[in-house]
């Protein structure tokens, strides 16, 4: 009898510790997938915190960009010396999220940075499209600019052609023909501009200098660069265009006929198709970072009538190993 009661205790026991691993085991998957949940829900909560602190941020330089045009001293002028020029550098928020407004320990540091530029003191590539047909002028303008940066000109040849093929598809009074179906979608931004064959490194050498907007647009002598203005007037050579710049650092030019006679004979080529002193469109570019969390946001703004609406805007997310430069502001 003794000998028989041993078995039994071994599988009583035996049957106990995987009774006691199987709880462990469940409490362990319960434990987890409450740690999961926590996580997930502090991450949509952190996630929808950023996106309204955002979109006040962008409100915000609405609201700016609105008071500028209603009650600027030169309202039909723009220029980098206007406040909505300046760049917010990283300013600390962290103050702002609790409510009695102090900081507490343990509480998310944010920081917050960002800058308006005038997207019309870039070449638009909208512009090489004119009636349905690619503009010589154009065509020459962007020309001179791919010669000033050392880039193959077949890419131009390329960018216009597939240019001209999409809007062409994307017109109500376009008909749909093999050509046209074919055709690549028609970008709004800079970015996919490689779908109408310029190559990567190509599109990250020229965002500095040109854009994409909805209509064909002039460029703003006040605030474009020394290499837009040199491709966007003929006859005017980099040298030249660099001391206009400076020059044009002491003041605005509040006509297109004070641009003329600034830039002595090259003035000759400014036409008020192509040129202007006054902007529309308006690119905002927002930049938080919550411990090493970012979020960086760029949105295309169009200001008419008093009013500022958005156009586009998008989102990337990142995480950065290391304590994050300030933003740099867009050339």
């Amino acid at each position: 009898m003794k000998h028989g009661r041993e078995p039994q205790k071994g599988a009583a026991l035996l049957t106990a510790m995987l009774v006691v691993a199987l709880v462990a085991t469940l409490a362990s998957a319960a434990l987890w997938q409450q740690w999961r949940q926590v996580e997930i829900e502090a991450a949509e909560r952190g996630r929808s915190q950023t996106q309204w602190m955002m979109t006040g941020a962008l409100d915000w330089t609405r609201l700016i960009l609105r008071e500028d045009a209603l009650s600027g001293q030169d309202k039909n002028v723009d220029h980098l010396g206007e406040p909505w020029a300046l760049p917010v550098q990283e300013s600390k928020l962290s103050t702002f999220l609790s409510q009695d407004q102090q900081w507490h320990e343990g509480d998310p540091e944010v920081y917050l940075s960002g800058q308006i530029t005038d997207a019309q003191s870039r070449m638009n590539v909208r512009n090489l499209i004119e009636d349905g047909r690619i503009s010589p002028e154009m065509l020459a303008a962007f020309g001179r600019l791919f010669q000033r940066l050392d880039l193959p000109v077949v890419q131009l040849n390329r960018l216009a052609t597939g240019l001209q093929q999409a809007m062409a598809r994307s017109s109500p009074v376009a008909g749909r023909t093999a050509s046209t179906a074919d055709a690549p979608l028609t970008p709004q931004q800079t970015s996919q501009l490689v779908w109408l064959g310029l190559s990567p490194e190509s599109v990250t050498i020229l965002s500095p200098y040109i854009t994409v907007l909805p209509v064909a647009t002039p460029v703003n002598l006040n605030t474009a660069t020394a290499p837009v203005l040199e491709a966007m007037v003929p006859g005017l050579d980099a040298a030249s265009a660099r001391q206009w710049v400076n020059r044009r650092e002491r003041g605005p030019w509040t006509t297109l006929e004070a641009a003329r006679q600034a830039l002595g004979p090259a003035g000759l080529g400014i036409d008020a198709k192509w040129h202007a002193v006054s902007s529309q469109f308006f690119e905002v570019r927002g930049r938080m970072r919550i411990d090493q969390v970012v979020q960086e946001e760029l949105a295309l703004v169009q200001r008419e009538a008093g009013q500022v609406r958005m156009l586009w805007r998008v989102r990337s997310t990142a995480r950065e190993p290391t304590a994050p430069a300030a933003l740099r502001p867009l050339q």
